[in-house]
C-alpha cells in the first residue's frame, strides 16, 4: 500500500465488495463514474482513502487544476477516491473507487487496489464502464455484463469474456484480479455514438440499477431519472432538426424493438469492435 493515502480512520465493513471506476478510455458519456459517484453518495459514503498521482500520471496530460479558496489558491491533483459505505440492511458493505486512468505504472497502480482487497478482505470486485455503441437515446440503455470467474458466471449467468486486442486499466485489473484470486465481473453501460461527448445519465441510470439488481440494494435513483428524462428530451430535440440523423434514429429505434429481448451477442460484438477501435 506504498502510494495509498488515508484520509480518515479505516472502518471495519463486513464482507466488503469494490465498486470501480475510472475516467477516460472506458468511461464514454461519463457514465461509469457517473454511476460509481451515485452508489456512493446515495448509500452515505465516506472518502477515506485516495491513491497518490505524483508517480501514475503524465501531468501535461492529466493536467492538475488551480482554483481560489477566498484569497488562497489551492491545486487539485487528479483524484483517486476511495470511499467506504456501511450498509446495515445488507450482508455486504462496499468500498467505491472512483479514479482516473493512469498512464504509467499501471502494474504498480494495480498492485494498490490489490492491497487495498487483502487490507479489507473484498470478496468480489464490480468494474463500470461505458462504450459508444449503435443504441438509441429514445430507449431504454444497455449493460453488457462479463465475468471473470467460472464459478461466478455460472451462478450469474455472465458471459465469459473472451475479448482480445488492446485494453485499458481495467482489463488490466481483472487480469490482476483472476491471478489474484479474487472473483470479479465488469459492467457496461452504452452510449449513442451519435452524440458521443454527451455526459450520459441514461446509461449512468441503467449501471445503477444493473448494480442494485446484482447487489440487491435499494439505491434511490430519483436524481438520475429526472437527468435521464432532460438528455434524452434535449437530444431528441436536436434530431429532428437534422433529417439525416433523424432517419438513423428511426432505423436504430426500429432495430431495438424488433430485438427484444435484447440480443445479447449483437451487444458483445459492438463492446469488443469499440475497445479495438480505442
Amino acid at each position: 500500500m506504498d502510494h495509498i493515502q488515508w484520509t480518515a480512520q479505516r472502518p471495519e465493513l463486513r464482507s466488503p465488495i469494490l465498486i470501480a471506476a475510472f475516467e477516460g478510455w472506458g468511461d464514454a458519456g461519463d457514465a461509469a463514474t457517473t454511476a460509481a459517484r451515485h452508489v456512493r453518495d446515495r448509500l452515505g459514503g465516506e472518502v477515506i482513502a485516495g491513491i497518490d498521482s505524483e508517480p501514475f500520471y503524465d501531468f501535461t496530460s492529466t493536467r492538475p487544476y488551480v482554483r481560489l479558496e477566498g484569497s488562497d489558491r489551492q491545486i487539485d491533483w487528479p483524484a483517486n477516491e476511495i470511499a467506504a459505505v456501511q450498509i446495515p440492511t445488507s450482508t455486504h458493505d462496499l468500498l467505491v473507487l472512483v479514479g482516473i486512468e493512469p498512464q504509467l505504472q499501471w502494474r504498480t497502480f494495480t498492485k494498490q487496489i490489490l492491497s487495498l482487497i487483502d487490507e479489507y478482505k473484498v470478496e468480489l470486485v464490480i468494474s463500470l464502464g461505458a462504450l459508444i455503441a449503435d443504441v438509441v437515446h429514445s430507449r431504454p440503455a444497455r449493460v453488457y455484463s462479463s465475468g471473470y470467474d467460472p464459478e461466478l458466471n455460472e451462478k450469474l449467468d455472465l458471459e465469459p469474456s473472451t475479448y482480445e486486442g488492446p485494453t485499458g486499466i481495467i482489463g488490466v485489473l481483472h487480469d490482476a484480479l483472476r491471478t489474484h484470486g479474487t472473483p470479479s465481473l465488469s459492467l457496461w453501460g452504452t452510449v449513442p455514438q451519435y452524440v458521443p461527448h454527451a455526459t450520459s445519465p441514461k446509461a449512468a441510470l441503467a449501471l445503477v440499477e444493473r448494480v442494485s439488481q446484482l447487489l440487491e440494494l435499494t439505491i434511490p435513483t430519483t436524481a438520475l431519472e429526472i437527468g435521464a428524462a432532460a438528455y434524452e428530451r434535449q437530444i431528441s430535440e436536436l434530431v429532428e432538426d437534422n433529417d439525416e440523423t433523424r432517419d438513423y434514429v428511426a432505423q436504430l429505434e426500429a432495430a431495438y424493438d424488433s430485438l427484444m429481448p435484447e440480443d445479447g451477442a449483437s451487444l458483445i460484438e459492438e463492446l469488443e469492435q469499440y475497445l479495438r477501435d480505442r
